[in-house]
């Protein structure tokens, strides 16, 4: 390779490394699970099986050719004549039968065509709940980060307002219980902390069971974006897709019509059976033992042969009987599969509807709960409110914005789930909700403490002088990494110090 080459290699490399990580989205996380998950590939290969079943029942109606051979030593004794004889004797035979009437081979054919539709149906249940399981698992690991955001964002705030306490109370303008009130918030969120963790690798270890990869960096949702509501908005005409539509009730009606054909296959062997039957077969040495003589036949023939079934043991009316239970289970089976796509269908849809509705409540509810926090901050300074107040409205603030987070998710798997329900979920779809992700936003854990803890023997640090009520900005905590509160210093204590 010429210098030119390397150089022009080199600086390639460089660009490619320069260009900003993008983490893996839903799509692709859809494409790794289509070539990696168990379940879908096991559904996959029974489909494949279901569809030999057409064959098979075809190969009922066809004729069969068989064919045969034998050679033989012969050493045989005539005692009439006093003679012994010692001869090869040999044959061959070709035999073709071909079905006239056979009525169950009939209703065997008709009954793998169903079983072929039954194994497509299957098939196309087990792809919905592939694109359902991927999205579900996808939503519930940027759950976790969000959580494990919002908890370290928490901790940081509680730390500073744990911090202040104990200024003030150095400085004789606070209660002891001001600081062990944040002392106890500090230690819980701690332990929420832990808890988020382990919350987080379980979430992505079960991500990583459908997709085969460690997704340690998955694109997040867009900072802004509308839900939209389902269309039609009816719950009626979901539900009345979901009873044509869905692949478990598809499922179930073929197997109602393979049990009501496993009925008259069964029956059917009360019925005789008509066979066209031809052969060709040649016998070598067939009677030397008797004449002496070495004989050689050839022979052909042709005709119809009829057979008809007169007692077998009761044992096909007992698989009359057996089959005609299995009907009116299978019967049974579609009705519960109807009720449970009607049901999961108002499930779902209503998880869209009242899932938007509370996505709203909770912005709108993040909003009050900023400027709580805002005002219990500014009464905290000026001696209107106490410690725990300021921090009762900060953890209100979290528990909103976490609620907030996973009402979001829930809605958009929802919503797959509703199409889901009335069999109309595809690949398309998976791309529409891959559209609300941002390739460039890929999740960045937060550091496990962004200051250093506050020690309860630490001197008070000097602190800046206050800046005036008015000039303060609401508290802004981001969802992908923890913000930092900047707790405002007590005017008295500053007064104190100063003098």
């Amino acid at each position: 390779m010429t210098h030119t080459a390397r150089t022009i290699l080199a600086t390639a490399v460089a660009a490619l490394l320069a260009l900003p990580a993008q983490g893996a989205d839903l799509m692709d996380a859809y494409r790794m699970a289509k070539q990696y998950d168990p379940v879908i590939a096991s559904a996959r290969a029974q489909r494949d099986a279901g569809l030999e079943r057409l064959p098979q029942g075809l190969a009922g109606l066809l004729p069969t050719v068989t064919a045969s051979a034998n050679t033989n030593w012969n050493d045989a004794e005539n005692r009439t004549i006093d003679r012994s004889y010692q001869f090869n004797s040999n044959g061959w035979l070709v035999q073709l039968t071909q079905p006239i009437f056979r009525w169950q081979n009939f209703v065997q054919y008709g009954q793998a065509q169903w079983q072929v539709q039954q194994s497509e149906a299957q098939f196309g249940q087990a792809q919905q709940d592939l694109i359902v399981r991927v999205a579900q698992a996808y939503f519930d690991v940027l759950a976790a980060q969000d959580t494990l955001s919002f908890v370290k964002a928490n901790k940081v705030a509680i730390g500073e307002q744990l911090a202040q306490a104990k200024r003030n109370f150095e400085v004789g303008t606070a209660t002891i219980t001001d600081t062990n009130e944040a002392q106890a918030r500090f230690d819980l969120a701690g332990a929420q902390e832990i808890a988020a963790i382990n919350d987080l690798e379980v979430r992505q270890r079960a991500l990583q069971q459908i997709i085969g990869r460690y997704p340690d960096n998955l694109a997040p949702l867009r900072g802004k974006f509308d839900l939209v509501p389902p269309e039609p908005n009816d719950m009626t005409k979901w539900v009345e897709s979901g009873l044509v539509n869905n692949f478990g009730v598809k499922a179930n009606e073929a197997a109602v019509q393979i049990a009501e054909r496993e009925v008259q296959r069964q029956r059917a062997g009360h019925y005789p059976t008509v066979d066209l039957v031809g052969s060709v077969r040649e016998d070598v040495g067939g009677n030397a033992a008797v004449t002496g003589i070495r004989t050689e036949i050839q022979q052909s023939i042709i005709g119809v042969q009829l057979q008809v079934p007169l007692f077998a043991g009761f044992g096909t009316v007992s698989r009359t009987r057996e089959a005609a239970h299995l009907r009116v289970k299978a019967n049974q089976d579609l009705e519960n599969a109807r009720r449970q796509a009607e049901f999961t269908t108002r499930q779902a849809f209503l998880g869209v509807t009242n899932g938007m509705a509370q996505v709203k409540a909770l912005e709108q509810a993040e909003k009050s709960s900023e400027v709580s926090l805002q005002s219990n901050r500014v009464g905290y300074e000026v001696g209107v409110r106490i410690n725990i107040d300021v921090l009762n409205a900060q953890q209100q603030l979290f528990s909103t914005r976490r609620d907030l987070s996973r009402s979001r998710y829930d809605t958009i798997v929802n919503g797959l789930k509703l199409k889901a329900a009335a069999g109309t979920l595809s690949e398309a779809d998976i791309e529409l909700v891959n559209q609300l992700l941002d390739p460039t936003g890929a999740f960045q854990p937060a550091p496990m403490q962004t200051q250093p803890a506050p020690r309860s023997d630490a001197a008070p640090a000097p602190q800046p002088k206050a800046k005036p009520v008015a000039a303060e900005k609401p508290v802004q905590l981001a969802a992908a990494a923890p913000a930092k509160v900047q707790a405002a210093p007590a005017r008295s204590a500053e007064k104190k110090r100063r003098k």
